[in-house]
């Protein structure tokens, strides 16, 4: 592991077969986890020969948790402040869930100058929540009532998202733990203001800053970004490549391991 100055924020990264000269697939984690969730991909693309680079969001993980920036144009200047000093280029750019978002915004900002491609895994954009004009995703009200238990029941919170939210399929009492352990690895302050940055973000302009190549990954199960919200961003990114996993939810990247994978690097070698 190495920390990364962005602003005075230490971000901790992990990098795995730099020293390979492979292709570099930097992978942005979702709420409220770390890098730690793509461990059974972070495997298979070092068997494969990849440059991994895998990057705690502040808040989250290993990472400094500020009072602030959690906001998604920081969040992109964070995923630039690795970029740039790991001297990073022709990178694949993955993004599950927030991470998805915050990717897509790193595009609108910085351009594609270092991004090869984007792999989005049940992205939370344009919106994850509800709003006039977009009748899909999360109700407001039931975010407003996340962030009131993360300030009262943390622990209780990470429980419930991981037991309830996750997963479509049947997984042993010790998986879910393993995700609520990663959950709980985040600080209260990153957990609640991301997940305003969740509720409040608006990713729409977002779409249309897209010059790269795009792989959409999805659960048809998933109910906390549903189909709905990838179809849109399907049409409204121009070549854009959609794979859809039959028995999977929000956990895309678990639910159906072997199929999710093997998606994962059709997206990476087309």
């Amino acid at each position: 592991m190495v920390y990364v100055n962005s602003g005075g924020v230490k971000i901790a990264v992990f990098e795995y077969n730099r020293e390979c000269g492979g292709d570099t697939v930097l992978l942005l984690h979702g709420w409220p986890l770390s890098h730690k969730i793509f461990e059974y991909q972070i495997n298979l693309l070092v068997e494969l020969g990849y440059h991994v680079v895998a990057m705690d969001f502040r808040g989250f993980g290993a990472s400094d948790s500020p009072a602030c920036g959690y906001d998604y144009n920081q969040m992109a200047r964070d995923v630039h402040a690795v970029i740039k000093s790991l001297a990073l280029s022709c990178v694949s750019l993955v993004g599950f869930s927030m991470g998805g978002a915050v990717a897509l915004r790193y595009l609108r900002l910085f351009g594609a100058r270092a991004i090869k491609k984007v792999i989005l895994l049940a992205a939370a954009t344009p919106r994850f929540t509800k709003s006039i004009g977009f009748p899909y995703g999360v109700n407001k009200r039931d975010i407003d009532n996340m962030i009131e238990q993360a300030t009262l029941d943390r622990p209780a919170l990470s429980k419930t998202f991981a037991d309830e939210k996750l997963f479509a399929n049947p997984h042993s009492r010790p998986l879910k733990d393993w995700f609520i352990s990663i959950a709980e690895s985040a600080s209260g302050i990153g957990t609640i203001k991301a997940l305003i940055s969740l509720r409040d973000e608006d990713c729409t302009e977002d779409l249309k800053c897209i010059t790269v190549p795009v792989f959409i990954i999805r659960g048809e199960k998933d109910t906390v970004v549903p189909p709905a919200v990838t179809d849109i961003q399907h049409k409204e990114i121009c070549g854009s490549v959609l794979f859809s996993l039959k028995n999977s939810a929000h956990a895309v990247f678990y639910d159906e391991l072997e199929n999710f994978n093997n998606f994962f690097v059709k997206a990476l070698v087309e």
